[in-house]
């Protein structure tokens, strides 16, 4: 206990000193994250290099212990080999961290590095064996690893966008994380993770609101990165069937952001790496909330996800928690007004997405149809049938010096025409009557499938046209 002591302590004092040496050093270097008067809140050019100051003073704190002569030295040193396992991981994590920071990286070589990151961690024997009930084996287990950890670094990172939000939630994690290993008696998470959780309460000294110096990539990776090797190796020693289930939870708003966040651009059909102002403290910010009311806000939520994941790691809780988790979660995503969300259930309760396949589906036949016809009469069947099941009242074709016409009833008196030019004096015309319900609702592709496959269908019915009048 007094080596932990020792380390939460010392590396506590190490993130006060440094971080403001970290701090002034880059604004004189110009390693400054500049604002963009959208999605970034700050209004002045802040350093970002914390991530810097954080891992100095982590490893300072254990150099501090193993030099002190304390006894407890000796119980770090036990611990050292896991430990000499995962620096080249989270090294190259830093690393690729601090280059983002000066460069900006894309995303295709940050998923890289960290995927070999990951496998680095996997070799080194920190694997994922199961989730929940289910136990994975055999070359499962590195996929799983990988996606774990990948996750978990670019979650804290994603959330990283109001002052000491991504600092203080990893905080939360941490202590967690700590909590569990003194539970678990596991000397070796415990010894991983203490100095983390200095290092963080004394960067947050400034980073809270209003911020004087940013976690940067090389912070928010590193941590995202360290907290999921330590999940998993809280999962390892979990004495509940769940397993991962427990540190999911203690990672949950981070997690849930980034989950939400590829959710959301998906059904917009936005690239999924791209930023955006749609996460949960941008939310909440749009909702009133001060920065400051915001990193409160989501410190109480932590707060109470870190008591549910230490609640959840005895057999008797784990039904009701996970149930009470489930529960608050579609509640708060509920309050969070996301749009997205909100139009895809309804579509999906009032049978929309159905209608929808159908539609693609009959879209789908119709250019097969269009393709086989050979002559304006098969095209014009074909044209006739779909119009009808597209919901158009009357269709007028002109094709091949042929005028054809075809009407459904209704009175067109409140009516809409769409017309598709084929060339000067060739066309489709469709039209349909205002508030009538129809089958199918792809008005433009179908617009665009006939014309695509009639347009080039034009020079063969002229020739064909010419070839008799010439007779």
């Amino acid at each position: 206990m007094y080596s932990l002591l020792f380390l939460v302590v010392s590396s506590f004092l190490f993130s006060l000193l440094l971080t403001p040496l970290a701090r002034n050093l880059a604004r004189h270097w110009g390693w400054v994250d500049h604002p963009d008067h959208g999605r970034k809140l700050h209004t002045i050019p802040i350093p970002r290099v914390g991530g810097i100051a954080i891992l100095a003073s982590y490893l300072l704190a254990f150099a501090s212990l193993l030099l002190s002569g304390l006894q407890a030295a000796q119980v770090v040193h036990g611990g050292l080999p896991l430990a000499f396992r995962l620096f080249p991981a989270a090294s190259l994590i830093f690393g690729l961290g601090v280059l983002d920071d000066m460069i900006t990286l894309s995303a295709a070589p940050k998923f890289a590095v960290q995927i070999a990151a990951a496998g680095l961690v996997y070799f080194a024997g920190v694997q994922v064996h199961g989730f929940g009930a289910y136990q994975i084996g055999g070359w499962l287990s590195l996929p799983a690893t990988i996606f774990w950890l990948v996750l978990c670094t670019n979650a804290v990172n994603l959330i990283d966008g109001v002052d000491g939000l991504a600092a203080g939630v990893g905080l939360f994690a941490t202590a967690t994380t700590l909590l569990a290993a003194l539970l678990q008696n596991n000397l070796d998470l415990a010894i991983a993770v203490a100095p983390l959780l200095g290092c963080l309460l004394g960067f947050l000294r400034y980073n809270f609101n209003p911020a004087t110096v940013f976690l940067g990539d090389s912070g928010s990776l590193f941590i995202g990165f360290v907290l999921g090797a330590c999940s998993i190796l809280w999962s390892q020693k979990s004495a509940t069937m769940l397993g991962m289930t427990a540190p999911l939870l203690a990672l949950s708003i981070p997690l849930l952001d980034t989950v939400l966040a590829i959710a959301r651009r998906f059904l917009r059909r936005q690239p999924l790496f791209t930023a955006d102002r749609g996460h949960i403290h941008h939310r909440l910010l749009d909702r009133g909330f001060s920065p400051r009311a915001v990193a409160l806000v989501i410190y109480g939520i932590c707060s109470l996800t870190a008591i549910l994941s230490l609640l959840v790691m005895n057999r008797r809780f784990e039904g009701v928690v996970i149930v009470l988790f489930c529960a608050a979660t579609w509640i708060g995503v509920q309050h969070l007004g996301y749009v997205e969300f909100g139009v895809a259930g309804r579509m999906f309760v009032e049978g929309a997405f159905r209608r929808l396949i159908n539609a693609n589906i009959a879209l789908q036949a119709l250019e097969q149809r269009l393709q086989s016809a050979h002559t304006p009469d098969e095209c014009w069947s074909v044209i006739q049938d779909s119009a009808h099941e597209f919901g158009f009242h009357a269709v007028e074709m002109s094709l091949a010096g042929r005028l054809y016409r075809c009407r459904n009833g209704g009175s067109f008196e409140r009516s809409w025409h769409v017309r598709i030019p084929l060339s000067q004096s060739e066309f489709v015309q469709l039209t349909r009557e205002y508030d009538t319900p129809s089958q199918h609702s792809l008005i433009a592709p179908y617009a665009d499938s006939v014309r695509r496959i009639l347009d080039p269908k034009l020079v063969s019915f002229d020739r064909a046209q010419a070839a008799t009048l010439s007779r």
